[in-house]
């Protein structure tokens, strides 16, 4: 073989030897992330975002770490005052809110019940009813980040989660954050999401964790969701199925607002009290995560005596034995009302829930979560109707 062609072969040996010598490296990289995320994981305190950076218009705060130690019991006093300041700054919080959003109170109020639960609020109704500016508002004065995901039928779970790319600068794989990395997200018409993105996103709600390329990452808390569809539009969309609805705390209906509360609106639209930007410089933090975080905990020591919880499982009960219900309320139905009474006695100013508090938060903690019979619709009732009965039939013992 002439000398110029052996030389050729030795290059293209030398070429091929260097080329597998880097693959080799690249999958020793990804390797070496992968078991420093799974160690990262294992220990009591995980701190995933060493593994990421954030993507361009995404919220980029650093996830706060866990805070591994539980609240020690309180006495009845410190207590009592805990709850004192939780019924204040929830008053704070509705006047402010109430100088630019007309009417939704009872929406506010599930809100701020939902958030001192971690819990997640599903809202069906039309469009134009002031869902994000609540929750823009709500994230603001709480001191929480906010995203919003905007449902869509080609939306991919990365564009939720997050997703690996390779950085040609480091010559290695990284993770970037999805807007789901947040405390508030508002995800709008979630009912035009395809159900595989709609999977995905789920497990993020009720594991409060997103698993990427097998690496579990945990999410910030507090994390609240704000889903919404309109019922009445069924073209190029995709009905939660009973499984997804039941891992909402709350289902809430808005509707239009009375014609006092729309001539309200125009008349601030009229005086030009309605500028949203004017508003948000308005708003000044009054919580933080933190202290979210904190009361929370306080919120899990009010008290139900015995008479009150044998209420909320009557209710539930009734759901399953009524002859025109074919689906009733699972056990996550009881668990919703019994830390749903508890906070809604804390905004209250109260230690201790009556049947009154789980009487208040059972119409958006059941109704969802029941499948009238098709006799039932044939006849004209309504999940709502149906409830109504339950609420009336039912009584404390």
């Amino acid at each position: 073989m002439p000398a110029d062609a052996r030389h050729c072969v030795g290059m293209e040996e030398e070429d091929d030897i260097g080329g597998r010598m880097n693959h080799n490296n690249l999958e020793k990289k990804i390797a070496d992330i992968t078991r420093l995320s799974a160690r990262e994981s294992k220990k009591d305190i995980p701190d995933p975002d060493l593994l990421w950076e954030p993507v361009a218009g995404h919220d980029s705060q650093v996830t706060q770490k866990k805070d591994s130690s539980e609240l020690s019991r309180l006495s009845a006093s410190d207590l009592q005052k805990e709850i004192n300041e939780i019924s204040r700054l929830s008053a704070v919080i509705k006047e402010k809110l109430n100088e630019f959003v007309v009417g939704n109170q009872d929406i506010i109020d599930l809100i701020l019940i939902a958030l001192l639960n971690e819990g997640h609020i599903l809202m069906e109704g039309v469009p134009g009813t002031a869902k994000t500016t609540i929750s823009k508002s709500i994230a603001l004065i709480t001191g929480c980040s906010f995203n919003r995901i905007q449902g869509a039928i080609d939306i991919q779970p990365a564009d939720m989660l997050g997703v690996r790319i390779y950085d040609t600068n480091k010559k290695e794989f990284v993770l970037r954050k999805g807007p789901v990395f947040t405390n508030i997200l508002l995800v709008d018409e979630i009912n035009r999401i395809n159900p595989k993105s709609q999977s995905a996103f789920i497990e993020s709600m009720s594991e409060r964790q997103v698993t990427l390329d097998g690496i579990t990452l945990p999410m910030q808390s507090p994390f609240f969701v704000i889903a919404t569809q309109n019922p009445h539009e069924f073209e190029g969309t995709f009905p939660l199925i009973e499984v997804q609805r039941d891992r909402f705390m709350f289902s809430i209906r808005s509707d239009y607002l009375s014609p006092e509360e729309e001539l309200s609106i125009i008349r601030r639209a009229n005086s030009g009290h309605l500028q949203w930007d004017t508003f948000a410089r308005t708003l000044s933090p009054i919580l933080t995560p933190q202290l979210i975080k904190h009361y929370i905990q306080v919120v899990r020591q009010v008290t139900i005596e015995e008479p009150v919880l044998q209420y909320i499982r009557d209710l539930v009960i009734a759901t399953r034995t009524h002859p025109d219900i074919e689906l009733g309320g699972s056990s996550r139905a009881s668990l919703a009302l019994v830390s749903g009474g508890k906070t809604m006695a804390a905004l209250n100013n109260r230690t201790y829930v009556i049947p009154d508090d789980i009487k208040q938060i059972s119409r958006a903690t059941l109704t969802h979560r029941i499948i009238i019979s098709r006799d039932a619709e044939i006849e004209g009732l309504t999940r709502s109707q149906v409830m109504e009965e339950i609420l009336t039939k039912v009584e404390v013992l």
